[in-house]
């Protein structure tokens, strides 16, 4: 039933998510924080972002998570808001802890400069 799992995760929640590959038919669990809200919830699907390590060679867009122990993250990371995935909400594995308000917001606007829109 569409939107009975996904209203359980607010926007930028950082979950666990097995995150597809863009170049393979393949999927890794990791962390992502979910990006769409409510309105996309009710459908059935979630948006996610990709989170990294910080020691990975930095795409543009990318986004430091200051707070990584709030995000429930063991190392330094970043969110690569250039990846996204849609997925249907049963595929969280779990809710790891939320992006601080400066990641939230700088990842909310590399999303919009992706889109090209204001």
């Amino acid at each position: 039933m569409p939107g009975s799992e996904a209203a359980r995760f607010d926007p930028f929640d950082v979950v666990v998510v097995p995150f597809p590959y863009a170049d393979r038919l393949a999927e890794k669990r990791r962390p992502a924080p979910v990006i769409s809200n409510h309105k996309l919830a009710a459908l059935g699907i979630v948006w996610v972002a990709m989170v990294t390590g910080a020691d990975n060679e930095p795409w543009p867009g990318d986004v430091a998570i200051a707070d990584v122990k709030r995000a429930g993250l063991p190392a330094p990371s970043v969110v690569r808001a250039a990846k996204i995935a849609c997925i249907d909400p049963a595929r969280i594995d779990r809710r790891l802890g939320r992006l601080d308000k400066a990641a939230a917001r700088a990842v909310s606007q590399r999303l919009r400069g992706f889109l090209g829109t204001r």
